[in-house]
């Protein structure tokens, strides 16, 4: 019953924007931390994003600070992650990760392509 169902990615051109989206249920959303991770084809998955339960904790991947912004919005069990001058080193699969203690739960990801 446990489920993350990320939505908004596409295809942009270098430059252009995206925002994604990361609905939550079947868990209690404002105990969770959540992160966005993605991972490209052939390469290993990496954290792009880190937003603590409360939201006053945020971290970044020095390959996105200053363009990407992590965003949580508890009573609506939804995070977001607001992707501007996007590059093409940032096209892979997005996926949404909520964490508390040991427990992980994931979703299946949303595709990013960056290209002209």
């Amino acid at each position: 019953q446990v489920q993350l169902v990320e939505s908004g990615g596409g295809l942009v051109q270098p430059g252009g924007s995206l925002r994604l989206s990361c609905a939550a249920s079947g868990f209690t959303f404002s105990d969770y931390a959540m992160a966005w991770y993605r991972q490209a084809p052939g390469k290993e998955r990496e954290l792009v994003a880190f937003i603590s339960s409360g939201g006053g904790r945020i971290k970044y991947a020095d390959s996105v600070k200053g363009r990407f912004t992590i965003s949580r919005d508890n009573p609506k069990s939804t995070v977001y992650l607001q992707m501007l001058r996007l590059k093409p080193e940032d096209t892979a699969m997005y996926y949404c990760n909520a964490a508390y203690n040991y427990v992980r739960y994931w979703g299946q990801g949303t595709e990013v392509t960056v290209s002209s």
